[in-house]
């Protein structure tokens, strides 16, 4: 089990990365518009860079849904490797069975 401060982390950066989401859009949409001028761009790059680094959504880390580990995990079921393999062998994945060839 992943410890509960860094799982309050993660939860803390999807709160931040949806509350800033709008504003970080926007000041992408001008570093990206071709027709905008150079000072326009540079504000904005500078607008985003004080926004905070959490409020990105770059920075989330996908976790297992059970156990909260970080590596390892199946983005189609939310699940670590390990936990995917217990639950699968035990027949409680819908459809999921173990490959044999």
């Amino acid at each position: 089990m992943a410890k509960k401060s860094m799982l309050n982390r993660e939860v803390r950066r999807q709160k931040l990365a949806k509350r800033f989401a709008a504003k970080r859009d926007a000041l992408r949409a001008v570093l990206n518009d071709q027709s905008a001028d150079f000072d326009a761009k540079m504000q904005a790059s500078a607008a985003l860079s004080k926004l905070p680094r959490d409020s990105a959504v770059e920075r989330q880390m996908r976790r297992c849904a059970i156990t909260g580990r970080p590596k390892g995990v199946y983005r189609k079921f939310a699940l670590g490797r390990n936990k995917l393999r217990q639950l699968a062998m035990a027949g409680e994945i819908p459809g999921l069975r173990k490959g044999s060839w």
